[in-house]
């Protein structure tokens, strides 16, 4: 056995609370997150890992014109160097910077199989090739002039760069995407030349706001083309508060051909969405007959995105083929902005605004610019010191000569003799004989000129904010024209444009296959459609106590409208009603309908008609059928009645005569223009009871007479010299309608 574990001793024993412990820990970790992983700097647009892949291949001088490397190579030096955290997320983030489909303007020139549009995966590093773009060029240049702080890598071992300097407007020019702990970044790419301008607008104007860089900045880019379809306002409230999301539409185009056939093409598809599952969801669809405009999809893409959408039929109206394709796949997708980004510093996280983030970049630039001036100075004070160094040496060649000779440590010699400093005297032992030739004054004190001159701009430079702003616009300028509109990476991709108005009903009925059905009410108010127009319905199970009430023909794109005996009206979908296997479900599993409400009628909306509305009081009015139609499920109040007044009968206005019947058996027949028209209401009195209420009404034509169906539903009917007895006015009492249903009830439904 082994020697047995001794506790430790009480006093090293630290009691720390739990929660604290928790706290400490997990912010440790969300910190991490967010610096080191999640969220790009403001100033170069790089997270860590871009960051540290670009800087190895700088290491590795992978410029734009030097010979590509093994993809494995670059993975690895970066692994090993700076970045410690697995090399398949070392290279799926270089694979990213070289995908022309992902990133904008790509940072990283590959070599081989980086993946396609289609969402298939790179080929294994081993197999590619990279090095950088003039673009990665661009964020690395001056890097070796103390442009940017150093800060040792994770081991201590070598220095990476803080930040780069950061010569090209990455952070919106390639956008970002990332997720931390409680807070994410979303950008999307834009155009660097137009970046550029609202730039150069920001160093003329410094306190410009985000609203007016929008003459510059229209909006995203995406490297995969596609339409914006969002309003102008829409747009500036995000670029203003760094928040919301925009509308991208693939662009498509409609090819004729031949005898009157078309089909639609779709040429560029929203940024980040693969293909191939696009087509995917769309033979889906197709499949589950949700898309009854279309025809056939298919997938005819070479080196440029070509998807091929045929109609059903040559009648179909193309726009709106593709409007029920837009909300039903990723052919629209909203694309989110979140400027959430790392400021002072690359310290602090915040949301941004456009001229914010335009601003950090510029700062970085002007930040970098006195670095390096401050650099180069340093460079040509030490020139000088040695060219004067030289100068001395070449008016006192022989003597200087005859110490090194003679003295067995020339240096201090020199030095004393001469009165030099010590990088003078290292200078002058360090010459190589060769210059000792006659001509080398001359060309020292040329040299020593220029040097002085330079100096002297690179203090009035260093001494002048508004000259380090004019220099910070020509570097500006010079991005601004190697990625200009002209030129076939800086050309604006994605379009704008208003999205098209269509008719909500049209549209509706674009989702659903077209095709007849009876819909099918039992008495209990359970509803089923069956496929095609049923006319025999005694074979129809019900549930026990309950039986049919009513049925009528419709086909799957029909609006059906339910009036309720509470005044309301409500909206249903066909295509949403259950099928006919079963007794089907309770009629207000579609709509929001109070329990002791039930229904009046239920009839297909065709629009265009009207009603005449009445309540079991005898109030009642006119209303057009399009003011009954509502669009959520609690339902329209159009017949306004309180308990226990309700709802009792509806009838389509078709003639010039309406007939009243109440449960006393009286009717009372009058002209319909007595009657007022509203869109909601009591209404006016239609007739008078003492102890009873209203039963039914009908509007028929005088010229055809009264119609009603009897007990047994055979068809009967009075002309208007047999009515002349139940004539009156509007709130008449009426007479005791002989020869009428004893149901007081005409018997007739909308049709």
């Amino acid at each position: 056995m082994g020697k047995p574990l001794t506790p430790p001793e009480p006093s090293r024993v630290d009691e720390i609370a739990l929660r604290e412990a928790l706290e400490e820990r997990y912010l440790s970790y969300a910190l991490s997150t967010i610096m080191h992983r999640a969220l790009p700097d403001a100033r170069d647009g790089l997270k860590p890992v871009h960051r540290r892949i670009l800087y190895g291949m700088r290491l590795l001088r992978l410029d734009p014109n030097a010979a590509f490397k093994k993809s494995a190579k670059i993975v690895g030096d970066v692994m090993g160097s700076f970045h410690p955290h697995g090399d398949q997320a070392i290279y799926d983030a270089m694979v990213r910077l070289a995908q022309d489909f992902a990133a904008r303007y790509p940072l990283v020139d590959g070599q081989g199989n980086f993946g396609n549009i289609d969402g298939d995966n790179a080929a294994a590093y081993r197999y590619t090739e990279a090095r950088m773009t003039e673009v990665a060029q661009l964020l690395l240049d001056g890097i070796d002039e103390e442009a940017v702080d150093f800060r040792p890598n994770y081991d201590g071992q070598s220095k990476e760069p803080v930040v780069l300097p950061g010569g090209f407007p990455n952070l919106l020019a390639n956008g970002a995407q990332g997720i931390a702990v409680g807070m994410a970044t979303a950008i999307p790419p834009h155009n660097a030349a137009e970046l550029c301008d609202a730039a150069l607008h920001l160093i003329e104007k410094p306190t410009a706001k985000s609203r007016a860089l929008l003459r510059w900045v229209k909006g995203p880019d995406f490297p995969t083309g596609g339409i914006i379809v969002d309003s102008k306002e829409a747009i500036a409230e995000a670029y203003t508060t760094g928040r919301g999301s925009f509308r991208t539409r693939a662009k498509w185009v409609q090819e004729e051909g031949a005898r009157g056939t078309w089909q639609i093409v779709i040429t560029e598809i929203p940024w980040l969405v693969q293909k191939s599952r696009l087509v995917e969801k769309i033979a889906e669809l197709l499949n589950d007959k949700k898309l009854p405009l279309v025809g056939d999809v298919r997938d005819e893409s070479a080196a440029e995105v070509r998807l091929v959408i045929e109609p059903k039929s040559r009648t179909v109206d193309p726009e709106l083929l593709m409007e029920s394709l837009f909300r039903l796949t990723e052919l629209e997708s909203r694309i989110p902005l979140n400027l959430n980004v790392l400021v002072k510093g690359g310290r602090v996280p915040k949301v941004l605004g456009l001229a914010e983030a335009l601003r950090e970049w510029l700062d970085h630039l002007r930040d970098v610019l006195v670095r390096r001036t401050n650099y180069r100075k340093g460079q040509i004070e030490n020139r000088l010191e040695i060219l004067a160094g030289y100068l001395i040496a070449y008016l006192n060649i022989d003597k200087v000569i005859k110490i090194i000779r003679t003295e067995d440590e020339p240096k201090p010699v020199l030095m004393k003799t001469f009165k030099l400093t010590e990088v003078q005297a290292d200078a002058i032992l360090n010459m190589r004989l060769r210059s000792l030739r006659k001509l080398e004054e001359m060309e020292i004190r040329t040299e020593d000129k220029n040097l002085r001159k330079e100096l002297k701009e690179i203090e009035a430079l260093l001494g002048s904010e508004a000259a380090q702003w004019s220099k910070v616009g020509e570097q500006v300028k010079k991005v601004r024209e190697m990625f200009g509109p002209k030129t076939p990476l800086g050309k604006r991709r994605t379009q704008f444009a208003d999205a098209p108005e269509h008719d909500l009903a049209a549209i509706e009925e674009a989702f659903v296959e077209r095709e007849p059905v009876t819909v099918v009410v039992s008495e209990k108010g359970w509803v089923r459609t069956l496929k095609g127009h049923i006319e025999d319905l005694s074979g129809l199970a019900f549930k026990t106590d309950d039986k049919l009430d009513h049925a009528f023909f419709a086909e799957t794109t029909s609006k059906l409208l339910l009036f309720a005996t509470n005044g309301k009206f409500y909206s249903l979908d066909v295509a949403k009603l259950p099928g006919g296997r079963g007794h089907g479900e309770p009629i207000r599993m579609f709509v929001d309908m109070e329990q002791d409400a039930a229904i009046v009628s239920l009839f297909v909306h065709k629009g265009e008609r009207k009603f005449l509305v009445a309540s079991s009081e005898g109030q009642g009015f006119i209303v057009k059928e399009e003011d009954c139609v509502g669009t959520t499920r609690k339902g329209k109040q159009v017949l306004n009645v309180e308990m226990p007044n309700e709802a009792r009968a509806i009838a389509t206005v078709a003639g010039d005569m309406v007939a009243v019947i109440g449960t006393n058996h009286k009717m009372v027949i009058f002209p319909i223009d007595q009657v007022p028209e509203m869109a909601r209401g009591r209404g006016v009195r239609l007739q008078k009871y003492t102890s009873a209420s209203l039963s039914d009404v009908t509007v028929f034509d005088s010229k055809t007479g009264l119609t009603w169906k009897d007990s047994a539903g055979r068809d009967q009917g009075m002309g208007m010299k047999e009515l002349a007895d139940w004539r009156g006015n509007r709130a008449d009492a009426g007479r005791l309608a002989h020869g009428l249903p004893k149901s007081n009830r005409f018997g007739k439904s909308i049709e």
